[in-house]
């Protein structure tokens, strides 16, 4: 199995609204993947950060069967859409994958 922890921080304003709100829009969008992508076993998205070093707004842990499943994960075309908005919202981004 393969965890998939992303941590994001988001521009202070984008698409006409607060981060804070993009951060809910990302929220909502990521968890509607969960029972979509075949190999995604669990999806988590908070915008709750009690605290991170560095900074961010919303952080993503999703577990996967394995490598495969992940890779497959990254290219579905419903996980694209939500990559499509965080583009526009976000200012930076730190991801690690690991065996479980």
């Amino acid at each position: 199995m393969v965890r998939h922890v992303v941590m994001w921080t988001l521009k202070d304003e984008a698409e006409g609204v607060s981060a804070w709100e993009n951060a809910g829009v990302m929220k909502k969008m990521l968890e509607a993947l969960r029972g979509r992508i075949p190999g995604l076993l669990h999806i988590e998205v908070s915008r709750e950060i009690v605290a991170a070093d560095p900074e961010c707004h919303v952080v993503l842990c999703s577990e996967h069967v394995d490598r495969e499943a992940l890779d497959a994960y990254q290219v579905h075309p419903e996980h694209r859409k939500c990559v499509a908005f965080v583009r526009k919202v976000a200012s930076g981004r730190k991801a690690v994958d690991y065996e479980i």
